[in-house]
């Protein structure tokens, strides 16, 4: 039987594309970006992380899991339970992560069960993952909000983990063969947020003619408690999130190259 490593559900998702949705996180990813805000979403492995609970004014720790194995009906009994919000609101059914094309045979019996019900789909992808991978799924997928981050190949292999061609190679051929694509940018001061480095991201989105919608994430360092939790180094802990003027300014400069843009998912 088929089954998948989930770390979270996440119902009534307003920022994880159109309407009203559901998130299904999987865990896994195959990159290590210093301001990822999921890092329990980073290795595929079941980990174990203690809690303080408060009953009664009083303490008392648990173990909890984080990452279960699910079946394709486990996700979409949960999936199933909102239909009437995203027929309501042109809603539907996001995947994300971690990154959920690194349990592709998963993602794409779970794209397939949408289909057949009419639930939209939208992947939420950092793009690494082997093109015949993306090929086999993306025809089940309404949706892309894939993520650019940095375009010098070196740059990201510093901050992100990993080359970022087979990412930019994938973008190229999922615009070049007509699927529906919204770039979203992490605004990472100083890291991402350079003019060398939005000048070429622009320059990238130029060159690609279907590619007119940008989504900017600013940072936020919300997940600081859960580098602590999971005892992992947090490159980012002292790094401070972009200005509302920034992210403005960002915006502005972006609509005057020609693309729609949202400050937020």
């Amino acid at each position: 039987m088929l089954q998948g490593k989930i770390f979270d559900i996440k119902r009534y998702a307003l920022h994880d594309g159109p309407g009203i949705r559901q998130t299904v996180f999987f865990k896994g990813c195959p990159l290590r970006c210093w301001w990822c805000h999921n890092p329990e979403s980073q290795s595929i492995k079941t980990e174990i992380i203690t809690r303080e609970m408060k009953l009664d004014g009083d303490s008392y720790y648990e173990d909890v899991p984080v990452g279960r194995l699910m079946t394709v009906d486990d996700v979409m009994a949960e999936v199933l339970k909102e239909t009437v919000f995203y027929d309501e609101s042109g809603g539907g059914v996001t995947f994300s992560g971690g990154e959920p094309l690194l349990q592709a045979e998963f993602l794409k019996a779970l794209a397939a069960e949408c289909r057949r019900d009419n639930i939209h789909t939208v992947l939420d992808t950092c793009g690494y993952a082997n093109p015949e991978t993306v090929d086999s799924v993306a025809d089940l997928i309404d949706l892309f909000l894939f993520d650019i981050k940095l375009i010098d190949e070196e740059r990201h292999r510093e901050y992100a983990g990993a080359s970022n061609r087979i990412i930019l190679q994938n973008l190229r051929r999922l615009a070049a063969n007509g699927h529906k694509i919204i770039i979203r940018f992490p605004v990472i001061p100083d890291i991402t947020d350079t003019d060398e480095n939005i000048a070429g991201l622009i320059g990238l989105l130029h060159s690609i003619p279907s590619m007119n919608e940008v989504d900017l994430l600013p940072y936020h360092s919300i997940a600081n408690h859960k580098y602590l939790q999971f005892e992992m180094e947090n490159k980012m802990k002292d790094a401070q999130p972009p200005s509302d003027e920034r992210m403005n300014m960002l915006k502005e400069h972006f609509e005057q190259n020609g693309f729609s843009v949202k400050i937020g998912g």
